[in-house]
């Protein structure tokens, strides 16, 4: 497979980070790269892909960064480049948890390389947790993991919380293991932990993508696919593309059986979305498959909707999530002042 996808992190501290976005931009265009870059005070999280040359020019820039030059890097080969763009965006957090005071770059947990996760995972006392989102998990997970059924990462601190003196319950000397897809909402979770007050902490380097990088399937723990952030909708053992798509209107990742479904039309409505869908809604998306079936035609890439109409739709969904993570909190304090 010609493209080299390349996922990569590193919690550092950028004073300026709106400094250092123009020319990281710059680099990724020259050098014909297609993916996302987030910046933060906190470091740099993205995925990217293109030509191994310029993937390797890209990272020689990324290393020369404040606190980069051993950066993490996860590489993997698509049969094409699985981005539509090249975005560079400054960001509060390169992974949102909205805890403040979370700083991996101070405290986290201990890191347990993929071949001895196998081990910790088979100890009696050891409780696994998939910090991921539900719909990931949906597709795979690692055998006997406890999956939080959280919607954002930002519910995971409170859902800790609340089933923190539960889940300390069942082991004699529980060992806590988290686990995501790339390593970093780990390095983030395990900060929160220890800074909660748990001392036996640990996470999978390198996250399951490494997993699967260097576990052979016949010795693998892991079940299912991994869901990743693009095109390739999830990967398997040697980070080959996954046999899941993805639902281009609610995002969610589709199965054989999603696909025989009466409820699904491609690039329309799926069983996870069709109910919650108007006709408005459905025929502004079937309008898009029909755009992007043009492009195609001509050898074009097709870009989605009128930009400005899919920001306020990705504002309105902020705002709705927000709305609704804080009813939760008002819930959890009804309940305790009763």
């Amino acid at each position: 497979m010609p493209i080299c996808v390349a996922a990569l992190y590193r919690f550092t501290n950028f004073a300026n980070p709106a400094e250092i976005r123009p020319s990281l931009l710059a680099t990724c265009e020259e050098h014909g790269i297609k993916g996302i870059l987030l910046l933060a005070k906190e470091g740099i999280n993205g995925t990217i892909a293109g030509s191994d040359a310029g993937i390797k020019a890209v990272l020689a820039h990324i290393r020369q960064l404040p606190g980069c030059e051993n950066i993490e890097v996860k590489f993997s080969r698509a049969p094409s480049i699985p981005f539509l763009r090249m975005k560079v965006r400054l960001k509060k957090e390169i992974v949102t948890m909205g805890v403040e005071g979370t700083d991996p770059n101070h405290i986290v947990g201990t890191y347990i390389a993929p071949k001895d996760w196998n081990a910790l995972l088979q100890h009696p006392d050891t409780i696994l947790i998939d910090t991921r989102n539900d719909y990931e998990v949906a597709v795979g997970t690692f055998e006997g993991a406890i999956d939080p059924k959280i919607k954002t990462f930002r519910e995971f601190p409170e859902w800790f919380r609340q089933n923190r003196d539960r889940l300390l319950a069942e082991g004699r000397k529980p060992r806590v293991a988290m686990f995501c897809t790339g390593g970093i909402r780990c390095e983030k979770s395990t900060a929160f932990a220890k800074a909660e007050g748990l001392e036996d902490v640990y996470h999978l380097e390198g996250g399951i993508l490494k997993y699967l990088e260097t576990i052979p399937q016949e010795e693998s723990m892991w079940r299912g696919e991994c869901f990743v952030f693009d095109q390739r909708v999830t990967v398997g053992h040697g980070l080959r593309p996954g046999n899941l798509e993805l639902c281009h209107a609610c995002r969610a990742p589709l199965s054989p059986e999603d696909k025989a479904s009466p409820l699904y039309e491609g690039g329309v409505s799926c069983p996870h979305c069709h109910d919650k869908q108007d006709e408005r809604h459905r025929a502004r998306h079937a309008e898009r498959e029909r755009q992007a079936r043009l492009a195609a035609e001509r050898g074009e890439a097709h870009l989605g909707m009128n930009m400005a109409e899919e920001r306020a739709r990705k504002r309105k969904l902020r705002e709705e999530e927000i709305k609704r993570q804080q009813s939760l909190r008002q819930k959890v304090l009804d309940r305790l002042r009763d």
